[in-house]
């Protein structure tokens, strides 16, 4: 029986260790996000530096396997559209790894752009060193970054919305109030939430 309860606090232990550390890695709300050099589906590289007007970033990591990713894909075009003149472009990343999943290669990466029309850069995270500073987990997962005295602020981090596959049943757009609320000068109300999707396909963790 003691054998039995100490085994069984292992497991306890070791349960919330892993939690804890699924959850303390990467950018948490109020962080100075780093940029980043990705390689775009043009074949040039692409930073936030770049964008000198832009106010910040909404960047997801997404993809073309997931069926989460893909079922979002039309609202990220048109979040791009609505805030992309107003300083807040989407940047898409690609974190998986195509060894894992051999329908993200960066040629596949190409194809699926052409394929929906995306008219925002979709980048490929070679190497898969951009994904984990952020700490994504899912595809696909956002960030929306407001850019204050030239640092990046991680001001929302979670779902674009709280339907994960149907936008017909939407009833909260949690990145559009958020970067709403960058506009005007507020803070979002709401800036934490739990992103629905893919896990990242990366073979260092599988």
């Amino acid at each position: 029986m003691k054998t039995f309860k100490i085994i069984l606090m292992l497991l306890v232990v070791a349960s919330i260790s892993a939690f804890t550390s699924n959850n303390s890695g990467g950018y948490k709300v109020g962080d100075v996000a780093a940029d980043f050099a990705l390689k775009n589906i043009n074949g040039k590289m692409v930073s936030l530096a770049d964008y000198k007007e832009a106010k910040g970033f909404i960047v997801v990591f997404t993809c073309n396997m997931c069926p989460y990713s893909v079922a979002n894909e039309d609202r990220l075009i048109a979040l791009d559209n609505k805030y992309k003149k107003k300083g807040f472009p989407v940047i898409a990343i690609n974190p998986n790894d195509p060894e894992v999943s051999k329908g993200d290669s960066y040629e596949a990466m190409k194809i699926r752009a052409k394929e929906k029309g995306f008219t925002f850069p979709y980048l490929f995270d070679e190497g898969q060193k951009v994904y984990p500073m952020y700490g994504a987990t899912k595809t696909p997962h956002v960030y929306v970054l407001n850019k204050e005295n030239n640092k990046l602020i991680v001001e929302y981090i979670g779902a674009i919305d709280d339907s994960s596959r149907n936008e017909a049943n939407v009833k909260e757009r949690f990145v559009e109030n958020a970067v709403d609320a960058l506009l005007k000068g507020e803070k979002p109300t709401k800036t934490d939430t739990r992103a629905i999707g893919c896990s990242i396909k990366d073979k260092r963790s599988w």
